[in-house]
């Protein structure tokens, strides 16, 4: 019962602080008041997460919705991990938002929604069963929305209206496979190793549910930003605040992840999948978005856009990890959720910084701004070291065990093609990522530094951007503990 009251505390205080700022909007007229406020209730929520992440694993029934249907609310490793990364993410978002945001109108509506999404991520996060997962996934793409639309301009409209329709044409796929598999005995609560295939009313259906999985599989992937329902992610992400874009790309895009391990390694059994077409093409796709998303990357000019691609390739990482089916795999996919969350978080926050003080927005017009900005340049030029995949950074940890997870698979072409596209994708992402940290600080000769004044950013926006660099280098450095937990956590769902 202590842990029901302390998940409810930890989910409605973000969400009725947000309702909160809505319905009144502008009449807290002191800004530091108001910003402490809104950090208190940030730091309280992460504060009860992490005391239910103290809890052993529980099951909790919140409301019956039906004879059959119960939302239902989980603490297990993986909502540990998840839910973890989300308040961390989100509290030092909105540290560096008190700051960005002045520069931004109606700001109030703008953290009223952010806290509101908070709440709806920690439900998600401890989701018990299937359609209390599709519940709060698609709450979350309803209140994630206006952090989307936010600036209200004529291209921030038609990216919402993207985000809109492709996570819901995504999440119908998702639901229509919920129906069929709650027809089959799968609305029980999610359990390690999955429990579809020793139901009896499984029999003989074999066939039909390999393509309700592979339906799954790309509509929550969607979210995840895999291909072929991935342009939402590069349209929505430049036009959304800086901070808004870091944990879209950081947190909401891993929901999509979430929702398909929750559905394959919790509800189905990965026995299911193994050696199916449906591995073939889910690693099919996954690795078709990797080198698509990097190619763009490398491509683009406009330097949050230039990210956003990057998200969908470094996204689709993960994605191609879990569906090898094999601890190694998982291992990787879950550390690369960990650290890419972290590092794309700081790169936006960066993106934010330069586009807050200087006005830039274009690769091009970065040369030189590392003499101006160096501590923020410095954050940029680490974490994306880390992103390569360059040790001792946390991206090489992640790397090598997605790359021993695929020669462990046995099957075919996909056991070496799979490291050779993450290594061609490391590459891009050398290509499109380290030139701008190289010019930024060497900008040759024609650079003119007699109009060089410093331009760094206060410690509201300093300190996150440090602690997510901080984190990047020192998971790599010091990764045992950190393994050891995914490595028992992957050992319980992949027998």
């Amino acid at each position: 019962m202590t842990a029901m009251y302390l998940f409810l505390a930890a989910m409605l205080l973000p969400m009725l602080s947000g309702l909160f700022l809505l319905f009144f909007q502008g009449k807290l007229k002191n800004r530091t008041l108001k910003c402490i406020l809104i950090f208190l209730v940030m730091a309280l929520t992460a504060g009860l997460t992490v005391r239910l992440m103290c809890f052993e694993d529980y099951q909790l029934v919140l409301w019956h919705l039906t004879d059959k249907l119960d939302i239902l609310v989980r603490m297990d490793n993986m909502t540990r991990l998840f839910a973890g990364m989300t308040v961390t993410a989100w509290t030092l978002g909105g540290v560096f938002a008190f700051e960005y945001m002045k520069h931004e109108e109606k700001e109030d509506r703008y953290f009223g929604f952010y806290l509101i999404v908070m709440g709806v991520l920690i439900g998600l996060d401890h989701a018990g069963n299937l359609i209390t997962l599709y519940l709060f996934f698609e709450l979350m793409t309803l209140s994630s929305l206006p952090l989307v639309l936010h600036t209200l301009t004529h291209d921030a409209v038609m990216a919402g209206l993207k985000y809109l329709f492709y996570s819901v044409a995504g999440a119908f796929l998702a639901l229509f496979g919920i129906f069929y598999l709650y027809a089959h005995g799968a609305g029980l609560p999610f359990c390690e190793g999955g429990y579809l295939m020793v139901l009896d009313a499984y029999s003989g259906s074999g066939k039909m549910t390999l393509l309700v999985l592979m339906l799954m599989i790309v509509g929550f992937g969607t979210k995840a930003g895999m291909f072929p329902l991935h342009g939402w992610l590069p349209t929505a992400h430049p036009v959304a605040p800086a901070p808004a874009s870091a944990v879209l790309s950081g947190i909401i895009t891993k929901s999509g992840v979430l929702a398909i391990i929750r559905v394959v390694f919790y509800t189905v059994g990965a026995d299911v999948l193994r050696g199916s077409w449906v591995q073939y093409t889910w690693m099919t796709l996954a690795l078709i978005t990797v080198f698509m998303g990097s190619m763009m990357a490398y491509k683009e000019q406009v330097l949050k856009k230039r990210l956003a691609y990057s998200t969908v390739s470094q996204v689709s990482y993960i994605l191609f990890g879990l569906s090898v089916l094999n601890q190694d795999g998982m291992v990787g996919a879950l550390s690369h959720f960990v650290f890419h969350s972290v590092v794309k978080d700081c790169l936006f926050l960066v993106a934010g910084v330069i586009i807050y003080k200087t006005g830039k927005k274009t690769v091009k017009e970065l040369t030189g701004i590392g003499k101006e900005m160096p501590i923020t340049m410095w954050c940029f030029t680490l974490v994306s070291i880390t992103l390569v995949g360059i040790p001792p950074t946390s991206g090489f940890i992640s790397k090598w065990y997605l790359a021993e997870g695929s020669l462990q698979t046995g099957i075919g072409g996909y056991a070496w093609f799979g490291p050779v596209v993450l290594l061609l994708s490391a590459m891009l992402t050398a290509g499109y990522l380290l030139p701008i940290s190289i010019q930024s600080f060497f900008p040759g000769e024609g650079y003119h530094y007699q109009e060089l004044r410093k331009k760094e950013p206060n410690l509201l926006m300093l300190i996150p951007m440090l602690l997510f660099t901080a984190a990047a280098v020192v998971f790599g450095m010091f990764p045992g503990r950190f393994l050891g937990f995914l490595q028992m956590t992957a050992a319980g769902v992949i027998r």
